[in-house]
């Protein structure tokens, strides 16, 4: 590397330049009588044009992304749009960016925002007159392990149900898409076609003339100084040139997220670290080149490797604890000014990957590096964007986060569009929600999380990822220092929750596999001792809610599709969206008149929360509503001896007459008081126990103590999931969500089309019923050997895709493998046979009658009947 040049580049120093000829300029200070009409007379010759005092939607930042949603609300119809940037376009992450695009990634939902952008940029030159720089040349990710190989099989069966093609490759054709490979180290590769780069400032000049010609204003430079929320919903959005009143405001700030975000009492979890790529000048082997190169990705060296001009540009993802973080601006700000500025480059710290590189492209070796860029791109604490509006504050959206905002930058300015306009999202997206954090998020946690995340950015995907930075967070439970030692854990919303348990002899702690791994036989116990003695469960992190109030019962009929429960009785209920989604599963319990508690999922705390209030809201509804997840605990306990360890310990009276399925009370255990619902997500005979968290650990111990004789032990979420597929139980996010209505999803019981109440999403549910449905959820089984379906895999017939698998696990009382999946109409009869693909190996299948194992409640009302007949 003696040819190392460390040169700037001399766009880089044009761009600069340009940047500070813009920034700070001067505001005369005016002195009038009507200061509003010298504010516009000020903003005029400033800025150019006429300012507005009033906006539909007001987005704050001009980078990629917040242009992109101001192109896409104007050209979707919205009259009044207006996007702030305080000092020019691009300013912030967007205009150093290495700009690559890809129809990738690993997750299911977000290929859809990649697919979108992709489409968008492939049309907007022909749209708008503007270039925007795309180069098409495809990509591949190279496997040169054995388990990227089981990695790049288990993508390909959850994308083949995906519009995008992707192709599993081997080394010949690796070779033919970039010839300049050391080929002896790669044993398969992951081939998208489509894949590139395109010129990040060209791309957001571009969308900012789309979104100028379909109407939106775009000010700048316009720093906002202030947001003040009004009592009917509205924002006062305050700069320099005057105030704007908004009906919404957007928050698309990149790593000024955090600042504006304070404006209004949000600490968002987003910070600012250092990426680097390395361009090399013109390299001869290139230059003779006939076709552009496929964009590389070498997930063992971590880096991605494209051409730039006639030489190559790469850049490495160094490990956690040689990457950098710009904590200081967390502390103290970003600095005033910053906005088109670099951080001094560091080779040293990426030197390892530099090396990597130079082996499996040989070419680098003597290449001339003509310039290191160092900017700063900003990270959540699990790397995925925070997209949606935000619970706690009325019409306030976020569209933050974006560690790769070129590819996010169109699909996510639709998405958003989309759900602003239309009052619901237009797919699931619920990964980057924005209220899946709170304030266990904190600065130490968002610190460490992101140095992994950075660090890990290539490690191998396997199901069941667990990363363990930052971890216990300050929301830990009640039983947490009784059991982080007996079991694995998982992290769930900031809790840690066991997944399985450990007993002498087994093989202990996390082994992520593509296969079965170590915790299959212990989760197989786990469900033995469910199904035959009684096993307790922490569920603490189940998200909670207190509805109560006047109009509580009538928000509660207009939010959810079934009745609400009596006093002292509990159901199931869902929130359905606009167009008769499924936006929610929640459990339902009248505690007194007018009184409810609602739980719901860990991963839909904020999620749930934020819907309810919004109607309450909107709705202008009397009531009251308190999250009080972290007050309550809650311990779960299962199987046929389950009511001989509680009975045990109070004098209510526990039996079938006595406390009813469904049903709720008040009860007294061990002393401590206890609100029980009489209800097991495994299907079994159960209760479930609502606890003041400091109670916890002394109502575990009781029963654990109470139970010994009846062989009492413990169950982590593994197992449970397990016995909730035996049983045929939907889970949310899984079976339903944003993408699936009810009805195709089986759960008419839980719908009452024929109640009074004008439920959210009844009048398009009625029509889907009308119209009727093209596919439905289908309970199959699986031949497979050493591995079992999980959900989101592919399913063939006959050699074509017909649907895909939801969830999957091993169902241990059967001996086989089980899951759900969305199949045709003429596909879903019992007794069809499918293949699942795993892996690369499509396993035979059969759609069966639900439930493979009858219900507790089922199985004793079938043997009352047996003995009534008798």
């Amino acid at each position: 590397m003696s040819r190392i040049l460390n040169l700037i580049n001399t766009r880089l120093r044009r761009d600069l330049a340009a940047c500070r000829g813009t920034a700070g300029l001067p505001l005369r200070t005016i002195c009038c009588t009507s200061r509003k009409q010298a504010q516009e007379s000020d903003a005029s010759s400033v800025l150019g044009k006429r300012w507005k005092d009033t906006a539909e939607t007001v987005i704050i930042g001009g980078g990629c992304v917040g242009v992109s949603v101001a192109y896409h609300l104007a050209k979707g119809g919205m009259k009044d749009v207006v996007l702030l940037e305080k000092s020019e376009l691009t300013a912030g992450s967007t205009w150093h960016a290495a700009g690559l695009t890809t129809y990738y990634h690993p997750g299911i939902n977000l290929k859809k925002v990649h697919y979108d952008s992709i489409k968008l940029y492939e049309s907007l030159e022909a749209e708008t007159g503007q270039a925007v720089g795309f180069h098409q040349p495809g990509s591949v990710r190279i496997a040169s392990t054995a388990a990227r190989v089981d990695e790049m099989r288990y993508q390909m069966t959850r994308t083949h149900w995906h519009v995008t093609q992707q192709y599993f490759i081997g080394p010949e054709k690796v070779h033919e898409l970039f010839p300049l490979l050391n080929i002896d180290k790669v044993l398969a590769g992951l081939y998208t076609p489509g894949d590139g780069h395109i010129d990040p400032y060209s791309l957001t000049m571009a969308l900012a003339a789309g979104a100028r010609m379909y109407g939106a204003q775009i000010y700048n430079p316009a720093p906002v100084s202030a947001l003040n929320p009004t009592a009917d919903g509205k924002w006062d959005v305050q700069t320099p040139h005057g105030t704007i009143r908004a009906n919404r405001i957007v928050n698309a700030t990149g790593f000024w997220a955090r600042e504006v975000g304070k404006m209004i009492g949000f600490d968002h979890p987003t910070i600012p670290v250092h990426h680097q790529y390395v361009v090399t000048a013109t390299v001869p082997e290139v230059k003779a080149l006939k076709k552009e190169l496929a964009v590389i990705r070498d997930l063992e060296g971590s880096y991605y490797l494209r051409q730039e001009r006639d030489g190559l540009l790469f850049g490495p993802y160094e490990q956690m604890e040689k990457m950098k973080l710009q904590d200081s601006w967390v502390r103290e700000g970003v600095p005033p000014g910053f906005g088109k500025e670099l951080f001094e480059s560091d080779l040293d710290r990426i030197m390892e990957h530099v090396e990597m590189a130079m082996d499996m492209v040989p070419v680098l070796k003597k290449a001339d590096i003509i310039n290191i860029v160092s900017g700063p791109i900003t990270y959540t604490p699990d790397l995925l964007p925070m997209v949606g509006p935000h619970q706690g504050a009325r019409n306030y959206w976020a569209a933050i986060g974006f560690g790769y905002g070129v590819i996010h930058a169109g699909g996510i300015g639709k998405f958003l569009s989309d759900w602003i306009r239309n009052g619901e999202p237009p797919y699931d997206l619920i990964e980057c929600d924005p209220n899946r954090y709170g304030k266990w998020a904190d600065v130490p946690f968002m610190c460490a999380k992101a140095r992994e995340s950075y660090g890990f950015n290539n490690v191998v995907g396997y199901p069941k990822e667990e990363r363990f930075a930052g971890r216990p967070t300050s929301r830990r439970g009640g039983l947490y220092e009784l059991l982080k030692d007996k079991a694995s854990m998982g992290f769930h919303a900031g809790w840690e929750q066991p997944h399985w348990f450990y007993k002498p002899g087994d093989d202990v702690g996390y082994k992520p596999s593509f296969r079965r791994t170590n915790w299959f036989g212990p989760v197989g116990r786990e469900c033995k001792l469910v199904m035959e003695k009684v096993g307790v469960i922490d569920l603490t992190p189940f998200g909670k809610f207190i509805v109560k109030g006047k109009d509580s019962q009538r928000l509660l009929d207009r939010l959810f599709a079934n009745t609400m429960p009596k006093v002292g009785l509990t159901n199931i209920s869902h929130m359905l969206t606009p167009s008769g989604r499924v936006f929610a599963e929640v459990t339902i319990t009248q505690l007194a008149p007018g009184e409810f508690l609602l739980i719901t999922g860990s991963g839909s705390e904020g999620h749930d929360l934020r819907w309810i209030e919004s109607e309450a809201a909107d709705g202008g509804y009397d009531v009251d509503i308190s999250n009080v997840t972290d007050d309550i605990g809650v311990l779960g306990i299962a199987g046929p001896n389950s009511r001989k360890v509680l009975q045990k310990l109070t004098d209510e009276d526990l039996s079938d007459a006595g406390f009813k399925f469904l049903h709720c009370k008040s009860i007294q255990l061990a002393g401590v008081p206890v609100r029980a619902i009489r209800i097991s997500y495994t299907g079994e005979l159960g209760w479930e126990l609502y606890i003041d968290q400091k109670n916890m650990a002394a109502v575990y111990k009781a029963m654990m103590e109470a139970g010994k004789d009846e062989g009492i032990d413990n169950f982590g979420t593994y197992a449970m999931s397990s016995l909730r597929l035996e049983k045929g139980f939907r889970g949310w996010g899984a079976e339903m969500n944003c993408d699936t209505n009810p009805l195709e999803a089986g759960l008419d019981y839980f719908i009452k089309l024929n109640k009074p109440a004008d439920f959210i999403g009844k009048a398009a549910l009625q029509e889907i019923k009308a119209k009727g449905l093209k596919r439905k959820l289908s309970y199959i089984t699986l031949d497979t050997d050493d591995i079992d379906p999980e959900g989101n895999e592919t399913v063939w017939h006959n050699g074509k895709v017909v649907g895909n698998t939801t969830s999957g696990a091993y169902s241990y009382s059967s001996q086989q493998s089980l899951a759900f999946a969305y199949l045709p109409l003429e596909l879903c009869s019992v007794g069809q046979k499918v293949e699942v693909e795993l892996l690369g190996r499509k396993y035979p299948a059969e759609v069966i009658q639900e439930p493979l194992v009858l219900t507790e409640p089922t199985r004793t009302r079938l043997q009352k009947k047996a003995k009534g007949k008798a």
